[in-house]
């Protein structure tokens, strides 16, 4: 059987850590029920980070929807910094706290993906950046992954079930695999324009047999006008210097009047890479850098307890809002009832944590992957991310 967790056994706190079940226990035997405000924050973001993208929150509103607890949250795709609270829970602590740990790997992996996802655009600009990696994770994952890292900035998602999940047709070009079967990747390339629907692009994967810049050419002399796009993916061991085979490669097409022929590239692609590559790259299939993304460490803490401010050494006791300036960006963490003017650059700043949660009444919808990609999308064009 595949080892995995059902929707079933997460709904019943079953993904739990057992001293949450433990300490239920206790607070019931001794008859205590605190009301207590419980945030969500990361002090600290991974690598070199300075800002992440919130993601999950869909997910963690169908976790705790039937809830008695009320809760606050910045919208999906919130662009947010180390300290600011991204989520807050009220209610009777043990109502929710058995959900502690599912809500955290919610927040935690979706948000280091679809940050990820962002940086990479944010580097490939106008380029297009497809999600590859699906087949270095759990597939009982994959739509989760590929849906965060479709809003956090991806042009599309390599597989199937994912793309109906995001609403858009799934991307790709061709596997060595069949190369290998057919024999040729001139005859392959053919087959595919014979056989594929019309619609998707023809990308020819260049790398299986021969040299990258001679199959270019072939690819492009039997084509024509038909020939999309070539990918190299072109095996680390037989790499070199990928910039310069594909300098060459480019310089060859463009000499024979193929300029219209898209250079697309995968494999092993880091963020530093992209700032070399596109002055010749038109798309990337980025895999293992985004599915495999580091989680952002988001912690719960509890910060009130029957109306009282309280919190554990190293956090800041009480409700908190943050802010954000609508015109340079800057942000401001102040406790729930401070009052702001303008902030110092004369713009007006906006409240990023809304009531989405209320007596059991979900108060907003979350809007569709496309949309809140567009949000990330619209965010990440700040100078200061």
């Amino acid at each position: 059987m595949f080892q995995i967790a059902g929707e079933k056994e997460i709904k019943e706190g079953k993904i739990t850590d057992v001293y949450f079940e433990r300490s239920i226990q206790i607070l019931e035997s001794i008859n205590i029920d605190c009301k207590v405000r419980a945030e969500f924050v990361a002090k600290n973001l991974p690598e070199d980070w300075q800002w992440a993208v919130l993601a999950g929150l869909e997910e963690v509103l169908y976790l705790i929807k039937d809830l008695p607890v009320n809760v606050r949250a910045m919208k999906e795709g919130t662009i947010f910094h180390p300290d600011e609270v991204v989520l807050e829970i009220e209610g009777n602590y043990r109502d929710f706290c058995i959900y502690e740990t599912a809500v955290l790997g919610m927040l935690c992996q979706a948000s280091g993906i679809a940050t990820k996802a962002a940086r990479f655009k944010k580097l490939a600009g106008n380029r297009q950046v497809m999600s590859f990696g699906a087949r270095r994770m759990h597939p009982a994952i994959t739509p989760m992954i590929e849906r965060n890292a479709y809003i956090g900035g991806c042009d599309g998602v390599s597989v199937i079930k994912s793309g109906s999940i995001i609403g858009e047709d799934p991307l790709g070009t061709m596997p060595h695999s069949l190369i290998l079967c057919i024999g040729s990747t001139v005859d392959a390339i053919k087959l595919f324009h014979e056989i594929i629907d019309p619609k998707v692009n023809r990308v020819a994967l260049i790398d299986t047999f021969n040299d990258e810049k001679f199959e270019c050419l072939n690819v492009a002399e039997a084509m024509g006008d038909k020939l999309y796009g070539v990918r190299f993916d072109t095996p680390s061991s037989r790499r070199g210097n990928f910039y310069s085979t594909i300098q060459e490669a480019r310089w060859e097409l463009d000499l024979r009047g193929y300029e219209n022929v898209k250079i697309v590239v995968s494999g092993g692609i880091q963020e530093e890479d992209l700032p070399m590559l596109n002055k010749l790259v038109d798309a990337y299939g980025i895999g293992t850098s985004i599915s495999n993304a580091p989680v952002v460490d988001f912690s719960m803490d509890i910060v009130e307890i029957n109306g009282k401010p309280i919190a554990k050494r190293g956090k800041k006791s009480g409700a908190k809002n943050v802010f954000r300036c609508s015109e340079c960006g800057n942000s401001v963490i102040v406790p729930v009832r401070k009052e702001l003017g303008n902030c110092q650059c004369g713009g007006s700043f906006q409240e990023l944590l809304i009531d989405v949660v209320k007596d059991n009444v979900i108060l907003t919808e979350i809007p569709k992957p496309k949309a809140i990609r567009k949000y990330v999308l619209d965010q990440i064009k700040f100078n200061n991310l």
